[in-house]
């Protein structure tokens, strides 16, 4: 592993920052193929919690910036990325999505050279946003009630993810807790108690 890939870690190792265009600005993109059910993305220690209440939350010299790139996790706290996950973009027809256990995962074959996307309703913003797809079919919008909306049926992707998830090389597995293995492990093994990404929902926005 090249220093380049230990810097971003917290995020698939095959990944890079570019420039797209000055509406969208940043944005990740493959380095190499990542094929469905790899691990893109994993909450490490080293990502910054901002609490509810945290005085950068009305400071003008943090707040749009914590505002444009973290997301909110299920206890209302925002989580910053430290590396370059936070420029990952949103596309109805994204190719990575996040999950009932704490990371996110290919939800499709990646090629290289591809855009990693995301879907941000799952970061329980509080407001509508509009969005910017490059691809058909889009929303338009994001509300605070898609994740209640579309859950069973992002359930399911996920679910196929899952069961990739030990076929494929998995180079952020080692960032996963011990907590997070049993269940993972539980569900790839049995099928049983698989946890929604209902479960990432902040209980004021459901």
């Amino acid at each position: 592993m090249n220093k380049r890939e230990k810097e971003n870690i917290v995020i698939h190792p095959n990944t890079e920052l570019h420039f797209i265009n000055h509406k969208k600005g940043r944005g990740v993109f493959a380095t190499k193929a990542i094929p469905k059910g790899t691990l893109t993305y994993v909450k490490d220690a080293l990502e910054v919690v901002i609490e509810q209440g945290d005085k950068r939350l009305s400071d003008p010299l943090y707040k749009e910036l914590i505002e444009t790139y973290s997301f909110i996790d299920s206890d209302g706290k925002r989580i910053l990325s430290w590396d370059h996950a936070k420029y990952v973009n949103h596309c109805c027809q994204c190719n990575t999505m996040s999950t009932g256990y704490g990371f996110e995962i290919a939800i499709r074959d990646i090629s290289i050279g591809e855009e990693i996307t995301d879907e941000y309703s799952m970061f329980n913003f509080p407001s509508h946003i509009q969005l910017h797809c490059d691809k058909s079919p889009c929303r338009k919008f994001i509300t605070s009630d898609d994740l209640k909306q579309y859950y069973k049926e992002w359930d399911e992707i996920v679910k196929s993810a899952l069961n990739q998830f030990q076929k494929v090389d998995q180079p952020l597995s080692s960032f996963l807790c011990r907590k997070t293995e049993v269940l993972l492990n539980e569900y790839i093994k049995n099928g049983n108690h698989y946890i929604s990404v209902l479960e990432l929902a902040f209980e004021n926005n459901v």
